[in-house]
């Protein structure tokens, strides 16, 4: 059970939308208000159900226990200095549900920090390749994986709170470092993305060529349909983290021509059969 009763949103795109909506369906104590940038994102939201989205930031920051920024990575800074400049306190708590955690540290916990404003990073492993409020659901967060950084070293109280959050919206919460957090993301979120989008661009090059897919490649090239914006700027503040699995990959690419092209059928099947056995090991981790 969370202990926050009352919560700002601030972003009301998919992660934010099924925050708001989760609390709602798991915790409806709870009073739960959502920010948006403009009057047309706040009607439709209210359309769609949830009523109680606005564009008055200081409504929705001024009394709440906990706020959560769901925006863009790139936008979060300048919502850290409205959170400052609006008299966020020290009895008030920021997270956030960005894919990237170092930089975010620096140019929000920092600052926040400074001010005297507890933050936390939160990255809940969960999404789709739909996007905004319509494609939100209570249930999303269900089983899923968040990574908690506190870089910015807070007690085990505070942190212990953020995980009760989390749980209470069903998802298994863990805690590392915002530089674990980037290095293993992009080992098994931003690459595989990568990897998808290569996949997408190499077998649908002839577009009706999709008129004969299978399962398989729908499956494999399913990420490749997300926000490309927001991939942009995922891959470009991880790259750090990002560049090095990507050469790896690119190398076992290779590799893999290699063996194809020379008949080396005993080594082709030793790495398909590992790649098999970490696979199912994946589903056996669930």
């Amino acid at each position: 059970m969370t202990e926050f009763r009352r919560i700002g949103i601030l972003g009301p795109g998919l992660l934010g939308g099924s925050i708001a909506l989760g609390m709602e369906k798991r915790h409806p104590q709870v009073a739960v208000r959502m920010w948006a940038r403009n009057a047309d994102r706040v009607t439709g939201i209210a359309q769609l159900g949830f009523k109680h989205a606005t564009t008055d930031f200081s409504l929705v920051v001024k009394e709440a226990e906990l706020i959560i920024l769901a925006v863009p990575v790139g936008v979060m800074p300048e919502l850290a200095q409205r959170l400052i400049a609006a008299g966020v306190g020290g009895g008030q708590f920021v997270t956030d549900v960005g894919s990237v955690k170092g930089l975010l540290h620096e140019t929000v916990g920092v600052p926040l920090k400074e001010a005297g404003i507890r933050f936390a990073g939160s990255h809940p492993m969960a999404g789709s390749d739909q996007s905004g409020f319509a494609a939100a659901s209570p249930d999303l967060f269900e089983k899923a994986p968040c990574i908690l950084t506190n870089d910015g070293d807070l007690p085990d109280e505070d942190i212990n709170r953020l995980v009760a959050f989390w749980s209470g919206l069903g998802a298994r919460a863990a805690v590392m470092t915002g530089a674990e957090h980037d290095q293993l993301v992009a080992r098994i979120s931003h690459v595989p993305h990568v990897l998808a989008a290569v996949c997408a661009l190499v077998a649908l090059e002839k577009e009706e060529d999709g008129h004969f897919a299978g399962g398989g490649l729908r499956d494999t090239s399913r990420v490749a349909g997300g926000d490309p914006a927001m991939w942009r700027e995922i891959l470009i503040e991880n790259k750090e983290a990002v560049v090095g699995p990507l050469r790896q990959s690119a190398m076992l690419m290779q590799r893999l021509a290699d063996l194809i092209e020379g008949d080396n059928e005993e080594a082709l099947e030793a790495v398909l059969e590992e790649a098999q056995q970490r696979r199912r090991q994946l589903d056996n981790n669930l």
